[in-house]
């Protein structure tokens, strides 16, 4: 497992231990991860760099306790949570993680605020607290002006923002982001990943993004990659 960043930081936000993940392809067995080792800490980004059918989206899913292992632990700030319930990992993933695809996934009918304001509302923030908290992420993020439009009326580069507004409203430890400048221009991608960090620098969010992306990867902490089943770092 990774070693940590320094002495302050014991407990990593996210640690997977020894991850095993197959699937049946007819009579074949793909692994695809094998005795998969991990950890990401506090205020740290991490890339996730690796080709296609490697295993990257596999790993994230269930580092963000969307899909279980066969074997292995997932650890969310040093809890283990393959004995927990389907209501305790889905609180988990509510409340501890944020979670931004490649597509974002917005919803249409609703405004740029109105996105960021409903997972505040299901977590059971009062509305005037979900709004205030909405409008100040969205500023932060350079869209003051554009709060009151709807997906349609934003940019693509707009409505990423959006996006990782949403996923971090509820203040998770760990955001997990799966190509989210995959179907941007170089220079849109370039205004999505500064947002990115100023958020990881002004939360200490720990962060892991999949990318195809090397020159946004060599700007992150780490790069790590998947070989054989195991997570392997980049130098």
């Amino acid at each position: 497992m990774s070693e940590a960043p320094s002495a302050g930081q014991i407990t990593p936000v996210l640690a997977l231990q020894e991850i095993e993940r197959h699937y049946q392809q007819g009579e074949a067995t793909l692994n695809i991860l094998q005795k998969a080792e991990f950890a990401v800490w506090g205020g740290e980004s991490v890339a996730l760099v690796a080709p296609s059918g490697a295993g990257k989206s596999t790993l994230l899913h269930i580092a963000g306790l969307l899909e279980h292992p066969d074997a292995g632990e997932v650890f969310i700030n040093g809890v283990a949570t393959s004995g927990l319930s389907d209501t305790e990992r889905t609180r988990i993933r509510r409340d501890e993680i944020g979670f931004v695809y490649q597509s974002h996934r917005l919803l249409s009918e609703f405004t740029a605020l109105e996105n960021v304001m409903l997972p505040q509302m299901i977590r059971g923030l009062k509305r005037s607290e979900a709004k205030s908290r909405a409008i100040e992420l969205l500023a932060y993020l350079g869209l003051k002006e554009r709060v009151t439009h709807r997906p349609a009326e934003l940019s693509g580069g707009e409505q990423q923002r959006v996006a990782i507004a949403r996923a971090v409203a509820n203040a998770p430890r760990l955001l997990l982001a799966d190509e989210p400048t995959g179907n941007l221009d170089p220079k849109t991608a370039d205004h999505v990943f500064a947002a990115f960090s100023q958020l990881i620098r002004a939360t200490g969010l720990a962060t892991v993004i999949a990318t195809h992306n090397m020159e946004i990867a060599g700007r992150m902490n780490r790069r790590v990659t998947v070989q054989n089943g195991m997570v392997v770092e980049l130098k």
